[in-house]
């Protein structure tokens, strides 16, 4: 089977990598990517077998919604688009309407496994129709770590069941991130803990709290043990704040996943003004103590 590849970033171009060793033909093309092996999408279009497979790998948003539309118009009858990158789920339907009107068939995949992927595999959650995951499956096969399909990948609905699938995961990752950095800030505040990174590789075997993500901060630490070289502004991709805004219109309550996302705001506020008000109304109705803006240094 040949696919081709849209976007050969960090995800897209590992991904072609183990398609390559697990014994699948993949063709890429990034007009950024010194490694594209097509120069134009054209060009891969026209390098692919028909019934065409190919697999969009780009930034959600507008990047996606504009190589949907170059697709639509150079894709054929029969041919199948996957949208592997983390898009919103509501846009898998505008994605699928605007390919079915030329006949094309339409995928979307959520993408889990990071820059790890290459070598350990990626998880994978699917929407689309039966019959068109049972002509990707390949493809699915050579992405997915070894062992049983299902640990690994789930046909999760018809189509934008895969991201919003992938949108949860995300929502949860937010949590438990949030969880871990929270007790490794404990850990450190504590004088009788000698060894911080210690004490969390220690979790990494037998605790009911070991998991990947330890694994990768015990890894962090042993980089570089206080963090000195990363700052603290820490970005949000958009899936924590969709499924916040989820857990709201379907009415279930998420306080750890809010609070993580809202963690992340604060990491970007270096003088927050929520905490400067509470400061001045603890002033206010209690005389208790503020400390004093520092004057602004003019270089």
């Amino acid at each position: 089977m040949k696919l081709g590849l849209v976007g050969l970033g960090k995800m897209g171009l590992n991904m072609r990598e183990r398609l390559r060793e697990r014994g699948l033909e993949a063709v890429g093309y990034d007009p950024n990517a010194a490694e594209s092996d097509a120069g134009s999408l054209e060009a891969l279009v026209e390098s692919l077998p028909t019934p065409r497979a190919v697999w969009v790998m780009v930034p959600a948003g507008a990047p996606t919604r504009q190589v949907i539309g170059q697709l639509s118009r150079l894709l054929a009858p029969g041919d199948l688009v996957v949208d592997g990158g983390n898009s919103r789920f509501t846009d898998d339907k505008l994605n699928a309407d605007i390919l079915a009107e030329h006949g094309v068939r339409y995928l979307d995949c959520g993408v889990s496994g990071g820059v790890w992927g290459r070598e350990n595999g990626y998880a994978l959650m699917a929407g689309g129709d039966a019959a068109d995951i049972d002509r990707l499956m390949p493809v699915f096969d050579a992405l997915r770590p070894d062992g049983e399909r299902e640990d690994s990948f789930v046909h999760a609905g018809p189509v934008g069941a895969g991201h919003y699938a992938k949108m949860v995961h995300n929502g949860i990752e937010y949590g438990l991130m949030q969880a871990y950095a929270e007790g490794y800030e404990l850990l450190a505040a504590e004088d009788s803990i000698v060894d911080v990174p210690a004490v969390l590789r220690a979790w990494s075997k037998g605790t009911v709290v070991r998991s990947w993500l330890l694994d990768l901060l015990v890894q962090a630490l042993s980089e570089d043990p206080d963090l000195a070289a990363i700052s603290g502004y820490t970005e949000d991709s958009g899936e924590g704040r969709w499924t916040v805004e989820e857990a709201i219109a379907h009415a279930v309550p998420a306080p750890v996943i809010s609070a993580a996302l809202f963690a992340r705001f604060a990491s970007r506020q270096d003088d927050s003004p929520a905490m400067k008000a509470v400061s001045a109304l603890r002033n206010q109705f209690g005389g208790h103590a503020v400390r004093r803006a520092e004057p602004a240094v003019i270089a």
